[in-house]
Formats: C-alpha cells, structure tokens, sequence
C-alpha cells in the first residue's frame, strides 16, 4: 500500500506560499537541488549537541525492535539498532542501496542463490557494554521465530528449518539454516531457495541483531541494548520516550550508521496533532510524527514554507476487508466497495492533490513500477480495467450488494483516532451507508489499531489503514499484505488483515521472489500480474498513494530525508 512516473528523490522546501494551494494543482517535479553530501565520519563541532524534541498524539507500542511494525518507531529504531546489512543513510536515490552495517562486506550468493556467508566486524559492542559475536548473530534469528515475529515467515522463510521453527516456534534452532564459526566470526546463511531480496529483507529492522541473552518474549515497554548512536533510556508509552547517545558506539561505516549529532532525543506522546503542529511551529517540539491536519496546512504554506517539507516515499491509505467476515465474505461486496470509493473525495480530505493521488491499485506510483490498472472506475471493469481511476459507480455497486442480498447487515469501519483517518472513515461510513448498510465508525488510538485490527480474535469487519515500504520494492505492498504466509489467526502480527490467500496468485509471487534469472522489468512484471489478480477477488480497497508533509521547528537544520527511513534524526542539526 499508474503510469510510471520520474521519480526525484525528495522534493525541496517548499516556495512560500505553495501549501495554501494544496487543493489545486500537484507541487512540481524537478525543482530541488542537489542533495548535501554524505555526513562526514564524525560530528562536526559546531553542529553537535542539544536535545531533538519528538511529539505524537500517541506512543507506537512495544520497544521490541523484532515485533513492533509501525512506521513511527521503526524509523526511530534506525538510530539505535544494527543488522548485518543495512540501507545506506544518505540523502537521494543512493538511499536504496543495501549496504554492509555489521558485517565487513555484502556478500555475493553462492550455490545458485542458496548459500550467503559474512563476516562480522570486529570490536562492536552493544550499549551494554557487551561485545557483538557470532553468538548473539544466530539467537537474533532464532528469536525472531521464537517471539512469531511480524515478518519472521514473509521475510526469513526461505532459511533451511524456517518451516519447522513457525510449526513449533518455543523449539525454533535453526541449526541447519545458520552457521556460525566465532573463530573466523563468519555466518553462513542457507537458503532452500533463492530470494532475490534477501539483503534488503536482512537489512529490515526485524533482522537487528540483539545480545543472545534476550527474552524469547515480546519485551514491551523494557529497553534493548542495540550498537547504533543512541539507546533507548526510558518509556512510559502514555507520557515520553527519551534516548541519550549510546556511550559504546564508534563509527565503522559512516554510510551504514553515521555518528549522531543531537546528544538526546526526546519523545512526548499525548499531544494531538492541532496542538501539535502550534507547538512545532513555535518551537516547543522539533517535530511531530502525526499527519498534519487538513485545516493547518494553509498557514504553513503562508508563515511556515521554509519549514515545511513534502516529501515523497512509497505509502498508501486503504480499505483491508475482511474475507473471512459477513458481508465480505462475498466478492460482490468486496467489489461494491472498490466501485464506490470516491478516490478524489479521499484525495481531498487527506490534504488536496499536492501531497496525494488517487490510487486503483496496490503499488505506489514512488515505486516506479510500470503496468499497474484500475479495475474499479466508471465505465471499467475486472476483465476489461481503465489505465487510471476517473470516477466511482455507484449505480454498478449498488447493484452488486443488491445481488448478494447483504442489504441492510451491520458493519462497522475501526479507524485510527487521528484526524486525517477520522474524516476519511467518516466519508468511508457515509458510503457504506448510501450502499444500504447500518453502518458505525469505531475509533481506537494509533497505538493499539494496528495490532488491533490483525488480529481475527477482533472479528473486524473493515479497517483504514496506512502501509509504507518496508524497502523499495513492489513485493512490500502485494506479498507483504496479501501473501498467504503472512496471514496468521489468532495473532496480532498478522499483517494480511483480509486473511486472503489464493494458490495461483502465490505462486506468480513465489516465481517473482525465487527466479534469479529474471531481469528487474520481468520481475515487476510479475509483481503486478499478481496485483492484477489480487484486485480481481477485492480482498482490499485501495484509496489514496501519499506524500509527507513535514514541519520542523526554526532550531532544525541540516534537514536529512532518505528513501527508507525518512527523516533521520541523528543527522539532524539543532541551533
């Protein structure tokens, strides 16, 4: 969660003025400078110190770097946790690139794509004061099993003994998928087959490597040593979320995990985004994590501009329905559904065309990834799509809930209590309605909502959500979210929140992730051959593909964006 499109890195600071237009005309492309060049080794003087002031309406829930999967910790965790491979933090496109972190070097597959071997750097010890060996490397992975951590099948299922250890997790070794030699400090990895994304896949948050001594549990609101610039140093999910510099760490490969420059970071939680965004603006916070209201992005673009940033990255709202759950149980409603969303309605209560777009698929157009179609506009259908979305159908949706006969049934939308998500389920309910169910919109905070509407337990009917890559690639928006390996009953790690999972779609996206022989055009093309399947059943409703807004208070400088992992926050200057 279109035509292919140029796809600048970031966009610049916006020109004064241009927010206050954000229901007219899209923000240019091709008007940024050249991005700064990489962070040098070590903090300069001049720009190191003071405390980074984070802000958010709500908490993002456990600390458990290999469980929790919301963006707004997963992107606070870059600054404190490390894997053998990471994304290379820098600014532009050269921010899709994997690169070694804790090991010396990537590796090149062997045995046709079965075997990965690295070595890990030496002299790297967590915040704990602890070294880093080959031991700590094999209980991460065996943990992330153990604890049935979110991706743990989707992401390191092709590790030999991966099968046996989401069978019985408690008994997870992984002993023939792992190998560790703690003279040579070498790890060999072996796979039972290919994955043509295993380095990006290593390279995630869930793969960090923590000291072989933590709990197989989920450690919630306990702090983990990592080996990154910061440590977390204490939480209170209902009040703050503070880190301090991580007195063991040292640079081994500046574009990996450069030096920090803010000496803390501190998180406030329990402000809501209209107090929020007052208070960035006058300086009480740095930055809030929550998206910034309709009605506040006017004044940013008239007193704010040269604060405010939009930025693009891969990220789209949509509508998971659940297959397993009257109505949707029946394709026809799922469809009624996806006919009748006014996308450009959505587009309008989100923030206006500037910052989104309508979107009729699965795949964000940031991906730039070519062949995507909308099935779901006026005058297309399934078997015969559009190139684009232009107008809902109401009279073909209506049809089709007339023709299941669910008229009439309750249903009931859970939202995130932000007020973005509030005024779009709002409208999401009213059409829900307008197609002749008692529909209701239940609210839950954004740290509970998630977790919330994965788990079947909940017996959702319909959620809206947000999801954003996890990497640059197609496979995070159509496997991430409806490959059957990721569907997980009873559990609140299961990101396939319809439950759906179709035999023959799986298989094109096995061949996407396995062939080795196939070129990046091929491999996008399988991609969205299974996004055109997946969108003929409707397990979900795509709504809008999003940019983000940012506003930074006046002290920040040095505003640092990369394609991954957003605004990095040990990068950013404070004056």
């Amino acid at each position: 969660m279109r035509p292919a499109k140029k796809s600048p890195s970031f966009y610049c600071r916006l020109a004064g003025g241009l927010l206050a237009g954000l229901l007219g005309s899209p923000i240019p492309h091709g008007i940024c400078a050249s991005p700064p060049a990489p962070p040098p080794e070590l903090p300069l003087p001049e720009h190191a110190g003071g405390t980074l002031r984070l802000v958010a309406s709500a908490s993002g829930g456990t600390l458990d770097p290999q469980i929790n999967y919301t963006g707004k910790y997963i992107n606070l965790f870059a600054n404190v946790y490390d894997g053998l491979t990471t994304f290379r933090k820098v600014t532009g496109p050269a921010g899709k690139e994997v690169v070694p972190d804790l090991a010396e070097t990537l590796p090149a597959p062997q045995d046709g794509g079965l075997r990965y071997t690295f070595t890990l750097r030496p002299n790297i010890a967590f915040s704990n004061g602890q070294p880093v060996t080959t031991a700590d490397v094999v209980a991460s992975f065996q943990r992330l099993f153990r604890i049935g951590a979110p991706t743990a099948g989707a992401f390191y299922g092709a590790l030999v003994g991966a099968d046996a250890c989401l069978r019985a997790p408690a008994h997870c070794t992984l002993e023939h998928g792992i190998e560790a030699d703690a003279a040579t400090r070498r790890i060999t990895f072996h796979l039972t087959h290919p994955d043509t994304e295993f380095l990006q896949k290593l390279a995630f948050t869930h793969a960090v490597i923590l000291p072989a001594s933590t709990p197989d549990h989920d450690t919630g609101n306990t702090p983990l040593p990592g080996t990154g610039p910061y440590r977390l140093e204490a939480y209170d999910p209902n009040n703050f979320l503070y880190l301090a510099r991580n007195p063991a760490f040292h640079v081994w490969n500046p574009q990996a995990q450069p030096a920090g420059y803010p000496d803390r970071i501190e998180y406030t939680f329990g402000i809501p985004e209209e107090a929020a965004v007052t208070a960035v603006e006058n300086g009480q916070y740095d930055w809030m994590a929550d998206t910034i209201p309709l009605d506040r992005l006017g004044e940013l673009g008239s007193h704010f501009a040269g604060r405010t940033h939009v930025m693009r990255h891969p990220s789209i709202y949509f509508l998971p329905m659940n297959m397993h759950e009257p109505p949707f149980t029946d394709i026809r409603v799922r469809q009624a559904v996806n006919y009748a969303l006014n996308r450009k309605a959505l587009v309008i209560l989100y923030g206006g065309p500037g910052i989104a777009r309508p979107l009729c698929g699965l795949v964000p157009s940031a991906l730039d990834v070519a062949g995507q179609n909308c099935a779901y506009t006026r005058g297309a259908s399934p078997t015969a799509p559009a190139q684009q979305w232009s107008a809902p159908d109401m009279q073909v949706a209506r049809n089709l809930v007339h023709a299941s006969g669910t008229a009439g049934q309750k249903v009931t939308l859970v939202v995130d209590n932000t007020s973005a998500d509030m005024a779009m389920g709002a409208w999401v309910r009213d059409m829900l309605q307008s197609l002749g169910y008692q529909a209701m919109l239940r609210p839950i905070s954004s740290s509970l909502h998630l977790p919330y509407i994965q788990n079947t337990d909940n017996h959702v009917q319909i959620s809206l959500t947000s999801w954003s890559a996890d990497y640059p690639s197609a496979s995070n928006f159509v496997d991430a979210l409806f490959g059957c390996e990721n569907f997980h009953p009873h559990s609140d790690s299961s990101i396939n929140i319809p439950g759906f999972c179709d035999p023959h779609v799986q298989s094109v996206m096995e061949r996407a992730k396995t062939d080795t022989s196939l070129s990046t055009t091929q491999r996008d093309q399988l991609w969205m051959e299974a996004n055109r399947l997946i969108m003929e059943q409707a397990p979900a409703a795509p709504m809008i593909e999003k940019d983000n807004v940012v506003l930074t208070s006046a002290r920040v400088r040095n505003f640092f964006y990369t394609e991954v992992n957003q605004i990095l926050f040990s990068q950013v200057w404070l004056h």
